[in-house]
């Protein structure tokens, strides 16, 4: 299957030929897979080079003059090195940018720690005013660059190589019930539906499919535990475990609820192995799924 990444150049590239309002702002990385575009407009493929922060700040001063930038790398170089810029050139100024990173967690784990951003939409989540989508299959990244492009709004795209079997069909802004059940709700964001689902085979729970994580679908989380006999929530990240508990916590203020947050730990782990190998490490692979959402369970009074 074409992974996100490959898709997504396939379509920025579209977008950049056919929208003379978007730009593409790149770090090296990808750089490669745009040069042709870049030779038909170089005023808007540009590459600044091993820069991140001027990446940003390029970005910025392009929203500034009305163009809507598209801004490519790794995680760890798109929000952890320039975070500083990320706030100041894009939040105070208060333009609008899309930022589409791919590598995920620790898809690149041979490249090792420099290259793993689990903390990601954490630390994003600090600024006011992102959109902040995490899709699971290609066509949905697609489908949700093509909407950041035509929109002036701060979007950040977070691309991995896992993907779910098939795509869902996504509303942005919305989460989507996959299935119903009465023991509790489980939220699984973005590629990690395919685990949750194998993971919660013959259970009763509702699984809610989470590709917009902000802002957070209060709404259909409520509505899911009051159609179920107890307001266990798990939540299952791809990224910083724990990282929407706040929002499930806020979301069930007016009654008495658990909340379980799966998703990456924060102790680094030293050995570069397969991703497959860090997400059972992790505790995110379908069998270590099951036996924690099961134990969450059995624990209720």
């Amino acid at each position: 299957m074409e992974t996100m990444r490959e898709r997504f150049v396939a379509i920025a590239t579209e977008l950049v030929d056919s929208d003379p309002r978007i730009a593409v702002v790149l770090a090296d990385i990808t750089a490669s897979q745009f040069a042709q575009a870049a030779a038909r407009h170089p005023d808007r493929v540009i590459n600044v080079g091993i820069r991140e922060q001027l990446l940003i700040g390029v970005a910025g001063g392009l929203a500034l003059a009305g163009l809507r930038p598209i801004v490519h790398t790794f995680p760890s170089f798109l929000v952890e090195r320039p975070f500083e810029q990320v706030k100041l050139d894009i939040c105070h100024q208060d333009v609008g940018a899309v930022l589409v990173s791919s590598g995920a967690s620790y898809d690149m784990s041979a490249e090792g720690r420099t290259h793993q951003a689990p903390g990601d939409v954490a630390l994003l989540d600090t600024l006011d005013g992102w959109t902040i989508q995490v899709p699971g299959h290609p066509d949905e990244a697609e489908f949700l660059l093509r909407a950041a492009a035509a929109r002036d709004d701060r979007v950040y795209l977070r691309l991995s190589d896992e993907a779910n079997r098939a795509p869902q069909p996504i509303v942005p802004g919305h989460f989507l019930p996959v299935r119903t059940g009465r023991a509790g709700t489980v939220v699984a964001a973005g590629p990690m539906l395919q685990p949750v689902l194998d993971a919660v085979a013959g259970l009763d729970l509702t699984v809610l499919y989470a590709v917009t994580v902000r802002p957070f679908d209060v709404g259909a989380l409520r509505r899911a535990v009051a159609a179920s006999d107890t307001a266990d929530v798990v939540l299952v990240e791809p990224y910083l475990a724990g990282t929407s508990n706040r929002e499930v916590g806020e979301a069930l203020l007016h009654l008495p609820h658990r909340v379980l947050g799966l998703g990456v730990g924060r102790a680094e782990l030293r050995r570069y192995g397969t991703s497959a190998e860090h997400a059972a490490a992790h505790g995110l692979d379908p069998e270590s799924l099951r036996e924690r959402i099961a134990g969450f369970l059995r624990t209720r009074r």
